[in-house]
Parts: C-alpha cells; structure tokens; sequence
C-alpha cells in the first residue's frame, strides 16, 4: 500500500489525499514535520517538503503534488480530474496552478508561517500585520472564485476536477487556522459547503494539529 508522508496543515498533502480518495486509491498516513529535518525523509525527497508517496513493495517514490496527480491521472481511468477537451485541461491545469502558487503565497502560506511555525517550533507570537494582509488577499481570491462559480458548476468547467480539489486544499488550511472571513461570499461559501460534506473531505474535516484548534464553524459541513 501507498505511504503518504505529510503534516496535517500541509494544503498540497491534503489535495493528494482528496484526489486519492475520488479514485478509490488506498494509502497510509505518515507525519512528516518538515521543520524537522528528517534524513529519512530527506532520503524520500530531496527538497525536503511534503507530500512524498512511496510503495516500499514496488520501489517507487513519487514526490511533488502535481507530479503524482498527474501520475494518477496516467494511471487510474476512475474519477479522472483533468478531462475535458485539450482547453479544457489546460484551464484546469491554469487553475491548479493558481491556487498552489497564488493563493498558497499570499494566504496559506503566511497564515502557516504565523499561526503554526511560529507558536509551535520559533515559540513567537504571530505579527498581526502580517495576518490582516494575508486575510485581505484572501477576499480576493475568493471574490475570484466568486466569479468562476457565477459562470461554471465547478470550478473549471461543468464537471468536477482537479481544479476543485486544489482550491478546497489551499481553502481548507486557511479556514483552518481561522484566515477566511466568508461574509460576502455565499458562491464560494455554497461551493465549499458541498464539498465538504463529499466522503473523500470528512477524514480531513476530523483531523487536528496539536495545540491548534480550527473555528466553530470548520467542520460544519452545513457553515
């Protein structure tokens, strides 16, 4: 069975995962805490970040979210999530793109650095500048994603896809660590909700990282 080395908070460890789950692909979990400098995982992925997927039985490491999506999507034919027409595909790929980049650096990122790395491994208080800006990026890009919902099903187009699961990842995280105000946001927000409530989103919806606890409403499939 497949290893899936990660943290809990880590927004491209949690699109694998919800990808995995959509095509019925089993895994176990391993906690990799990237701050701790593992040779071990250092051995598995030379650039030190999460996620990294091994098959001990088969040899094969896989490492980089969009590289193993892309290598399930060559894989497995069930719940393909860059389908469509070559336009199609390429808009999903753009969108993919978008949110593990922008949004991963304007707002994941900086809430992780603040309300995670800081508190538990530099023993500092976060800089509330730094937080109020990454929350006002994250309007944003949800009044973007506001828009996309506005015109399409889902995110990319008419069918779920990649896309989809890139964003709840990244949005996940955020909402987690309490960076997303959702007044103003009822498209975005409706989107969310039903994705919450899919099977493949409860195990995320369930786990904790330690000391740090997610708002009321995060679990709430309903909020």
């Amino acid at each position: 069975m497949w290893r899936l080395h990660q943290f809990p908070l880590c927004p491209f460890s949690r699109k694998v995962r919800l990808l995995m789950s959509e095509k019925g692909i089993g895994y176990e979990l391993w906690r990799e805490n990237p701050w701790d400098g593992s040779e071990a995982f250092s051995d598995l992925n030379p650039a030190g970040r999460t996620p990294a997927l091994h098959d001990p039985e088969k040899g094969l490491i896989l490492c980089d979210s969009r590289a193993i999506c892309e290598y399930f999507e060559e894989t497995v034919d069930k719940a393909p999530m860059i389908n469509g027409t070559a336009a199609t595909r390429a808009e999903i790929r753009r969108l993919v793109a978008l949110f593990d980049e922008n949004f991963f650096g304007d707002v994941t990122a900086p809430l992780l650095y603040e309300r995670m790395k800081k508190r538990l491994v530099l023993r500092q208080p976060p800089d509330s500048r730094i937080l109020r800006e990454a929350m006002k990026l994250a309007h944003d890009h949800l009044y973007y994603i506001d828009y996309l919902i506005d015109n399409r099903p889902w995110l990319a187009g008419s069918q779920m896809s990649l896309a989809d699961l890139a964003a709840a990842a990244q949005i996940s995280v955020a909402d987690y660590l309490g960076g997303i105000d959702w007044q103003g946001h009822e498209q975005t927000r409706g989107w969310y909700s039903v994705f919450k409530s899919r099977p493949s989103f409860r195990p995320l919806l369930s786990e904790r990282m330690e000391v740090i606890q997610p708002p009321r409403h995060y679990a709430d499939v309903n909020a």
